[in-house]
């Protein structure tokens, strides 16, 4: 039985990617800040799965946290802490944050759980493609988007011979943010007329984390917008 954690994986696009997998048979560990969150969202998932509470931005806390996860085969951290912070309106605080939950937080969580991979284990973090396409007040988001790449490869020589990739999305076109707004940015851009989807998104992930000639890769899921 494959056992995938899921960090982040409580709601919106972390949850669809839980489902993906408990869907095809894994025993799926989903984690949220809030206790309670993270067991609802492995109740609706099905028997195998389950719950636990997990802050990345308290990365102290993590090792404490994972204390009953014995062994993985594929973690997937999602977590996003993605929040307008320009530069006229500076919050410091905001800006810890966010970095160290998206680096610290996650560089700490396969620290952790790198002794319980099992031989064919691998790894999927979730950047986004803002690292490629800045916007205004998206500085932060932009900076620890780019150091998931930085991330990657480190991890790809610290961990090996154990796989690790990153996931870069655009806007997805059925997420809570987007999927009823009308004429939502970059689809008219896009060669495939359209955001990419949750679907999309989840089949990707697997594909990253299945195919064992893909390592310290960067997957730009766009539809194509960075040729336009």
């Amino acid at each position: 039985m494959t056992t995938t954690l899921i960090v982040g994986g409580s709601g919106g696009l972390g949850g669809v990617i839980a489902q993906h997998f408990a869907s095809r048979g894994d025993t799926v560990i989903v984690t949220s800040r809030d206790k309670s969150v993270a067991e609802t969202t492995a109740a609706r998932l099905g028997s195998g799965a389950r719950g636990l509470a997990l802050d990345l931005a308290q990365p102290e806390t993590i090792e404490a946290s994972m204390t009953d996860v014995s062994e993985v085969d594929h973690l997937v951290i999602t977590a996003v802490g993605q929040a307008a912070n320009t530069l006229a309106q500076f919050s410091i605080t905001d800006a810890v944050s966010a970095v160290t939950m998206k680096l610290v937080g996650y560089a700490e969580t396969v620290r952790v759980l790198h002794d319980r991979f099992t031989p064919d284990a691998s790894v999927v973090l979730f950047g986004g493609l803002a690292k490629e396409r800045p916007y205004p007040g998206s500085t932060i988001v932009t900076t620890f988007n780019a150091g998931i790449t930085g991330l990657v490869r480190t991890l790809a020589v610290e961990i090996a011979p154990h796989r690790v990739n990153a996931m870069h999305p655009g806007l997805i076109g059925d997420s809570p943010r987007w999927r009823d707004v009308p004429n939502p940015p970059h689809s008219a851009q896009t060669p495939i007329g359209r955001l990419v989807t949750m679907a999309e998104i989840a089949d990707a992930t697997e594909f990253l984390l299945s195919n064992t000639g893909i390592n310290a890769h960067d997957l730009h899921m766009d539809g194509g917008l960075l040729v336009t």
